[in-house]
């Protein structure tokens, strides 16, 4: 059982965190003009991808694993509290629409459940429990992958998830923006991006949120990558479920094959708008889109895998 910390010794585990530092050369930000804050605010900014850069063996041994627990099966789940909860829920929810991904595959949780998303949830975050029966309802398996994440490192709820994965044989991230932090050293894969003291003493959805979002977008990004999910930098498992997408569809295919639009349109309407298929049919010169779906499942839906003269019929 976790034991709550009093405010003096909360106080003293804050005073050692960089992100929360004060600056004390900030401290009359308010009186410039807004255009003078507005450059502070960008140069602060362009800080952050140097900050990434520092860590990419890191992040890259993560993927690498995450992406082998994904090709058994396993899920891709984010768990956090506050902006660290919001980015991981806001990374998941991008996976079906992008990769095609089953909305099971990757699943953000916030303390506090999904309300919190938009309004603080009192105390939440303080519970190492709550992030283990979050998993627990979840039916965490060993060939999960849990990413705690947490700016300061510390906090309770994205802590007791990579304990309580890294317990049950899931494999676990802890990404925060503090070295040296309680959250790195619980998971198995520590990502540790020292971002500094933000421009408002505190406010880690600044510097510290943008450099999360970085990291996460290459997660799930490379991740996806590894799995076969794009052909190139072609997004050919992208869903068509608006006209946006349906546009880009046709897109995609036309950059991947060079067909013409009339073969194009054949294609898609043959493949049910799945676009990997349509551009395996007209790359192998295949009219059955049936056939097309069964090389690619030979592949494990790898489109650059069924183009080899291997899976040639």
């Amino acid at each position: 059982m976790s034991t709550t910390p009093t405010y003096s010794e909360l106080r003293a585990q804050l005073a050692t965190l960089t992100t929360e530092a004060f600056r004390p050369e900030l401290a009359d930000i308010d009186r410039l003009p807004t255009l003078d804050i507005a450059r502070i605010m960008n140069g602060e900014d362009r800080t952050v991808p140097a900050a990434v850069a520092g860590q990419l063996p890191a992040i890259a041994a993560a993927i690498d694993a995450t992406a082998a627990r994904m090709a058994r099966g396993g899920r891709l789940l984010y768990l956090g509290a506050g902006t660290a909860g919001r980015l991981g829920v806001l990374d998941a929810s991008e996976c079906p629409p992008t990769f095609n991904t089953d909305p099971a595959q990757v699943v953000g949780l916030i303390a506090g459940g999904p309300g919190a998303m938009v309004q603080a949830v009192e105390g939440a975050e303080d519970s190492r429990e709550l992030a283990a029966a979050d998993l627990t309802a979840l039916g965490l398996t060993p060939d999960d992958t849990v990413v705690g994440i947490s700016a300061s490192g510390r906090t309770p709820y994205a802590v007791g998830a990579v304990e309580h994965a890294r317990a049950h044989g899931a494999l676990t991230i802890g990404l925060s923006c503090n070295a040296d932090s309680a959250l790195a050293a619980a998971a198995e894969h520590g990502i540790e991006i020292v971002t500094g003291p933000e421009l408002l003493s505190g406010s880690t959805r600044l510097k510290a949120g943008t450099a999360q979002k970085l990291v996460l977008n290459m997660i799930s990004t490379i991740t996806m990558i590894r799995l076969g999910k794009t052909y190139g930098n072609l997004m050919v498992d992208v869903r068509a479920s608006n006209d946006k997408l349906q546009a880009r569809s046709r897109r995609i295919v036309a950059l991947a094959t060079g067909a013409p639009d009339e073969r194009i349109e054949i294609a898609l309407k043959a493949a049910d708008g799945e676009v990997k298929t349509a551009v395996l049919m007209i790359l192998s010169g295949i009219d059955d889109a049936d056939e097309a779906e069964r090389r690619l499942a030979r592949t494990d839906g790898r489109l650059r895998a069924a183009l080899e003269p291997s899976e040639t019929p």
